[in-house]
């Protein structure tokens, strides 16, 4: 216990005008947060006022990193700010690190009021990067629109926040640490956590670890390379994977965290797994993964680098649950998929006759269905898949489904999928992004879009690419309305999410991310089209879609009205 009661500081400031959260919490380049004086503190401030102030005084948070750089120095700010806004408690992983699933984890796990993380996800990290801060609310996910928009509102007109800049933390030092601040009757307590505990304890509840280990560790054993991209799933892979299940110490590569993450996006997928990719195209390896920055996306590979499209794995997952004895136990109440998603979890909930809800972009949206019981599993293209036992994206946890479904099939990852394609079609599915794209443009390009696709004519419209030609069945600019509370959204991103669905079933969809944080807009296409015929579901993606894309790009005018020769990124 300190000596001397800590001193808490009320500070001048003056607001910002961008500090409304998007899909992924707040999001800029590291050095808005670290060089424009107060805007971490403003921001920080704008989250704990959000919090009623009943609520608040003496509550519990988590907050966790993903190790890039600005974290250790954000997290001080924020100890200190919790401090002297009320907060009775802080959990912090160790050395600041917790991935995103087990800051939700802990957050249910100790009924805590929310989570505050330090993430930007799969964007870029050192001082050139990128910085983000997520915060998750009392069920461990995301902040729903009511909770942004406070933020929002505070963020707006804030004149002051409080600090005690005089109180100091060492982060590596596990334990319990209690401060006396001045004016309050209680302590401060801060705990420092083993980052992984917690999870990997309900992680041992849901997945049948001697099975898994047994794949891994037995006479046939499965050669497997699972590749942390020096974020914090590190500390995850080598304590889970290696030590928890028999993984030998080499399966696991890039697992030391670092501010840079190496040099590279933290991204799991093609491009930026590219290490992860030519090693399985040997041959010798049978399995392998990646994470991004915080734990929350996966890619799967299987032997000779056989590439899972992240909604093929959804849906592929859904199928397979029984090999899960969790979901044996439970049962399945419910699937959910993103709107942009490919269609291919959708046959999966008619094959097993249970509900399949569509949502829009954003996490937050399957937290309502999961708390209502109406959902088991949901995932969205963008490499992110989990089920009721968090209310986040689950690398790691889609990661133990693949291997808890192989151990029970006896089957490998090639395998698995074209048995799949086999029964239920297989959907070829790519993305093209446009990312940096000028503001003012991509708004204009939307809305013309949307004007276009919208009018009455449009349903009827053929368009004839080569000797294939589709037949508009529908188009509209996407609408949700949430079953459970009846919350009715019709923009994401405060901008149109549009679809083109075609009479063979294939579909476009155009849509403007909010997950970006450098500066630009980012459009991203979607295009899918389902082939039923097994003859025909080894076609190369590209191939199968070219039609459809010169559809999309013929009616969206996209490179000419931004200047764009090809998209930056395809997946």
């Amino acid at each position: 216990m300190e000596t001397n009661p800590i001193p808490v500081v009320t500070v001048q400031t003056s607001p910002f005008d961008d500090q409304r959260p998007g899909t992924n919490g707040l999001r800029r380049k590291t050095a808005v947060f670290e060089g424009k004086k107060n805007y971490l503190q403003n921001y920080i401030q704008s989250v704990l006022s959000s919090i009623d102030l009943r609520d608040r005084q003496g509550c519990t948070m988590v907050v966790g990193s993903d190790g890039r750089y600005f974290s250790r120095a954000a997290t001080e700010i924020i100890v200190q700010m919790a401090a002297a806004n009320g907060i009775g408690r802080l959990v912090i992983g160790h050395n600041g690190l917790l991935s995103t699933p087990a800051v939700s984890c802990i957050i249910r796990k100790i009924k805590a009021i929310g989570g505050i993380i330090l993430t930007a996800s799969h964007n870029p990290g050192g001082p050139g990067g990128d910085f983000g801060v997520k915060f998750n609310v009392a069920n461990g996910g995301p902040s729903p629109d009511t909770v942004m928009e406070k933020i929002a509102q505070v963020s707006r007109t804030l004149e002051e926040y409080a600090i005690c800049p005089d109180l100091r933390i060492d982060l590596a030092r596990l334990g319990r640490h209690d401060f006396d601040l001045e004016n309050k009757f209680k302590p401060f307590r801060v705990e420092i956590v083993d980052s992984v505990e917690l999870y990997l304890n309900l992680l041992r509840t849901i997945f049948d670890f001697n099975a898994i280990k047994s794949l891994l560790t037995g006479p046939e054993q499965l050669k497997i390379r699972i590749d942390a991209m020096n974020g914090v799933m590190g500390l995850y892979v080598r304590r889970i994977m290696c030590d928890e299940l028999g993984a030998p110490a080499n399966a696991a590569v890039n697992c030391v965290p670092m501010e840079d993450f190496g040099g590279r996006p933290p991204e799991p997928n093609l491009t930026y797994a590219a290490p992860l990719v030519d090693a399985m195209k040997g041959g010798d390896i049978g399995f392998g993964a990646a994470f991004d920055a915080d734990g929350d996306r996966y890619m799967i590979l299987g032997e000779n680098g056989f590439f899972v499209n992240p909604s093929d794995s959804l849906a592929v997952m859904a199928a397979n649950l029984s090999c899960i004895p969790y979901f044996r136990q439970l049962g399945l109440k419910g699937f959910a998929r993103s709107m942009a998603t490919s269609t291919a979890l959708d046959s999966v909930a008619k094959a097993l006759k249970v509900a399949l809800y569509e949502t829009p972009t954003g996490w937050r949206f399957f937290g309502n269905l999961m708390d209502s019981g109406r959902c088991s599993l949901c995932g969205e293209e963008s490499f992110g898949t989990s089920s009721d036992h968090i209310r986040e994206k689950d690398g790691l946890w889609s990661v133990l489904v693949w291997l808890s479904m192989m151990a029970a099939r006896k089957q490998g990852v090639d395998e698995i999928v074209k048995d799949h394609w086999a029964k239920l079609g297989r959907n070829y599915f790519c993305r093209f992004d446009y990312e940096g794209v000028d503001p003012r443009a991509a708004f204009y390009l939307m809305r013309d879009l949307e004007g276009v696709i919208t009018d009455k004519a449009f349903p009827s419209q053929k368009f004839a690419v080569g000797n294939t030609v589709y037949s508009v069945e529908r188009a509209d600019n996407f609408e949700y309305v949430d079953p459970v509370d009846g919350t009715v959204v019709r923009n994401q991103v405060s901008l149109p999410g549009l679809r083109i669905i075609f009479t063979d079933a294939s579909r476009l969809v155009f849509r403007l991310s909010g997950s970006g944080g450098g500066a630009g807009a980012t459009v991203r296409i979607y295009a899918e089209s389902l082939e039923r015929d097994p003859e025909r579901q080894n076609r190369e993606t590209q191939a199968v879609l070219g039609p459809l894309i010169a559809i999309a790009l013929k009616i969206s005018d996209i490179h000419e009205r931004t200047g764009r020769r090809s998209p930056t990124v395809i997946t």
